[in-house]
């Protein structure tokens, strides 16, 4: 792969509809225009078969290979990712728990010849989505563990309902389960000025349909997603096959490391990085999580 990513991108994505080398082309401005729309109406949007479907079995297959290192544990946790016996007033949505299940790959087990890796770190799919999400530019997370992840979720577990701490998000289903773990969310549910437990409220509860939107994604789907300020979960995965995506993390700013507390949650490890970054985190908001 040259320096600037177009060997990988000419190899494993489908630049017919997504030609990341060609930003002045019709088909990159109407990929780029569909997917800030849908980012403005709905805080979601879908790239299918973003990777081409003659690569779709090389994905999944390296996420089987790696699966097994996934850190991997049962908690149980709130939406918000905050302690779970912190004292909150009667009928606060952080007093809502559920039991988590689903485990994470850390970025120092994937290798660095895989395909998420080399689109990770690959400049032109990165000046792509930063043009999706209608910024000037992103930065892989300097986190060594979190900047690159597989999610894995075992038959019977299920991702629950959570907002994320970046404003935005990038994955790719690499593996899909023969039943269930269907992405749930419920777009710009609250925002940096309005916390909205009342609907949230009403979500977690199991009242909340009107706010919900579904998705069923399959694998080779590229998803971009606005998880700061929409509640999303994935559903119990049901059959006998784990449900696998590969979470792209970048952030407006160069230098991110996640917190040490939030680190050993995901990943049971932290690193000499997360040591020395604690306390240094800059928050775009005051948000509870």
């Amino acid at each position: 792969m040259g320096a600037s990513g177009a060997g990988l991108a000419e190899q494993v994505v489908d630049t017919g509809r997504y030609p990341l080398t060609d930003p002045t082309s019709s088909a990159w401005e109407d990929a780029v225009r569909q997917a800030r729309q849908d980012l403005r109406q709905i805080g979601c949007s879908v790239l299918p078969d973003f990777i081409r479907p003659s690569r779709q079995h090389d994905l999944r297959l390296e996420g089987v290979e790696i699966a097994p290192l996934a850190h991997y544990d049962v908690e149980v946790v709130n939406a918000y990712n905050i302690d779970t016996n912190a004292p909150l007033p009667d009928g606060h949505p952080a007093r809502t728990t559920m039991t988590r299940g689903n485990a994470f790959v850390a970025r120092d087990h994937i290798p660095r010849q895989s395909i998420i890796h080399q689109l990770y770190t690959s400049p032109v799919f990165q000046r792509f989505v930063a043009s999706c999400f209608e910024l000037p530019e992103i930065h892989e997370l300097a986190d060594p563990l979190a900047g690159l992840c597989l999610n894995v979720v075992r038959p019977g577990m299920d991702h629950p309902w959570h907002f994320d701490t970046n404003e935005f998000a990038v994955s790719l289903l690499t593996q899909q389960p023969e039943a269930g773990g269907i992405f749930e969310y419920c777009p710009n549910i609250r925002s940096a000025q309005a916390e909205n437990f009342a609907d949230v409220r009403e979500v977690l509860a199991g009242r909340g349909e009107r706010l919900l939107r579904r998705l069923t994604l399959r694998p080779g789907d590229l998803q971009l997603f606005k998880g700061r300020f929409s509640l999303h979960r994935v559903t119990t995965v049901r059959g006998q096959t784990d449900r696998h995506s590969a979470i792209f993390a970048y952030s407006e700013r160069p230098g991110v490391i996640g917190s040490v507390a939030r680190t050993k949650q995901i990943f049971g490890r932290v690193l000499p990085e997360h040591l020395a970054a604690e306390g240094r985190a800059v928050r775009g908001d005051q948000l509870l999580d």
